[in-house]
């Protein structure tokens, strides 16, 4: 090894643990606007365990469409493919801080062409012809190559790949609990739309039988013609709204379907029977809103993105800096297999590069990645608000549904009794049809009323179990290794 070499080889080693870049520091409550406590009146209590928010609905068929979300949903496995990407770079980062060892060998063999001869002369003067024989050669060899690390960039790297698994990671938590709220949100919509087809159902019954009673009392000459037309007017309306209704319960099963990993129809057998909408607790506890920060995986993709990003303002300032390569190679060469050892020859190298000019190239290069660090760092705090404004809607939405329920249940009550004395008046010929039809009107709406508003507070449910971040274990990060393998991916092979 020659002195220059040497030399290089010993500025490096204090050299290799300057690390260039500034160090990611965590952003603080204030730094990103979040507040002490919620706007918005709520159960500040500490949050119970959401891992399972979807059990609270009582109802085994949600809680299994729900569930088979971690490995039939597509989307789902999507996340899990990008999860193993992240992984793999994160390995290839890592391999950049080692050096690379290559090897390699060759063997010739060269012969004759047919009858070639030599001439020789003996020692007593005389010439003879003899055959030319062939010539065998063997040869090893082996390199090694390093980057030296000098002022931190492939640390850094390893630093962003490690935030960007750690982000990809809580995205894949983010699909998950997406596609779970999905599931339930149309699995309310589905019980909802069988619930109106019931009562529509059942008014058209109603209607049925009062267009009968108007037939009857025009035959008897006891009212005009007019009751029967609207009996009949009536009647049709309510008749042509099941039509729809029966078009909305087929998308949200076949929404269902698609969502499990399935072809649209597989649920129909399953949803056929017909169940009421689930109705969860009245109320849960939502934490301060620092909980919830901690508890939804897009605020913590978001702040593993700007940890990234940080990195990255490392990783371009070390190209500011000078470049040592270091390398070595051996080799070993003979005519004889048996002998290509006894003879073995070896070489190290070192060289250094700095780039005198590149017309501001490098530092604008630095400048973009501190401007990607502001861009992360606004995204994050974005991030952070809108989840906070998520609590505070889906609060407010699951109150405002328990309060209209509770007057829809004194309208429904109201507007059946109302309906009961208007049909006996009617019969009695005491109340015109007019009465009789503005009483039923009313009394579909109570009841579709009612049903919405009990919809929309399971959906308010969801929203709110969803804007707190449940749906996975907020315990660890997830990896490639801890998440529930797809039935579609482990069919391929590939775990």
């Amino acid at each position: 090894m020659n002195r220059p070499t040497i030399l290089m080889m010993l500025i490096a080693v204090p050299l290799a643990g300057c690390t260039v870049g500034p160090d990611y520091r965590p952003k603080g409550a204030s730094e990103l606007g979040v507040p002490a406590a919620w706007s918005v009146e709520a159960q500040q209590q500490a949050q119970a365990d959401l891992r399972q928010w979807w059990t609270a609905f009582n109802d085994p068929l949600l809680t299994q469409l729900v569930e088979q979300a971690a490995t039939q949903n597509l989307d789902v496995a999507q996340a899990v493919v990008r999860l193993r990407q992240a992984r793999e770079a994160l390995v290839q980062s890592r391999a950049s801080l080692l050096p690379s060892v290559s090897a390699g060998g060759s063997a010739s063999r060269s012969e004759p062409i047919r009858g070639a001869t030599s001439q020789i002369t003996l020692p007593d003067g005389t010439v003879t012809t003899v055959s030319q024989g062939g010539n065998s050669s063997f040869s090893l060899g082996a390199d090694v190559n390093y980057q030296a690390d000098l002022f931190g960039g492939v640390r850094r790297g390893v630093q962003a790949s490690r935030a960007q698994l750690e982000a990809s990671g809580y995205d894949y938590a983010t699909v998950l609990i997406s596609i779970q709220g999905e599931i339930a949100r149309n699995y309310i919509l589905a019980r909802a739309a069988q619930a109106q087809l019931a009562n529509a159902r059942d008014s058209l019954a109603i209607q049925d039988d009062n267009l009968e009673i108007a037939g009857f009392r025009v035959q008897a000459g006891l009212v005009s013609s007019l009751d029967q037309e609207q009996a009949r007017a009536s009647r049709a309306q309510t008749a042509a709204s099941i039509p729809n209704i029966e078009a909305s319960y087929n998308s949200a099963v076949s929404r269902l379907g698609v969502l499990t990993g399935q072809a649209p129809g597989a649920l129909k057998g399953e949803m056929e029977a017909v169940r009421p909408v689930p109705q969860g607790p009245a109320a849960i506890a939502v934490g301060i809103p620092a909980d919830t920060l901690r508890q939804r995986p897009d605020v913590r993709a978001a702040e593993r993105n700007l940890a990234a990003a940080v990195a990255q303002i490392g990783v371009a300032e070390a190209q500011l800096y000078p470049q040592l390569s270091l390398g070595g190679s051996i080799d070993a060469g003979a005519s004889n297999l048996g002998s290509i050892f006894d003879v073995i020859t070896g070489r190290l190298f070192a060289s250094i590069a700095q780039t005198i000019f590149d017309a501001g190239r490098t530092r604008s290069q630095v400048r973009s990645a501190q401007a990607a660090a502001d861009g992360a760092f606004v995204a994050y705090k974005q991030t952070v608000l809108a989840a906070l404004e998520d609590v505070e809607n889906a609060i407010v939405a699951l109150q405002a549904a328990q309060r209209r329920e509770r007057e829809f249940v004194i309208a429904l009550d109201a507007a059946n009794n109302s309906a009961i004395l208007s049909r006996s008046s009617y019969r009695a010929g005491l109340a015109d049809f007019l009465t009789l039809s503005q009483s039923e009107a009313s009394l579909i709406s109570a009841r579709n009323g009612l049903l919405q508003a009990r919809s929309d507070q399971a959906s308010a449910l969801i929203q709110l179990y969803l804007a707190l971040g449940g749906g996975w274990d907020a315990g660890a990060v997830p990896t490639p290794q801890s998440v529930p393998a797809p039935a579609t991916l482990s069919k391929t092979g590939q775990n």
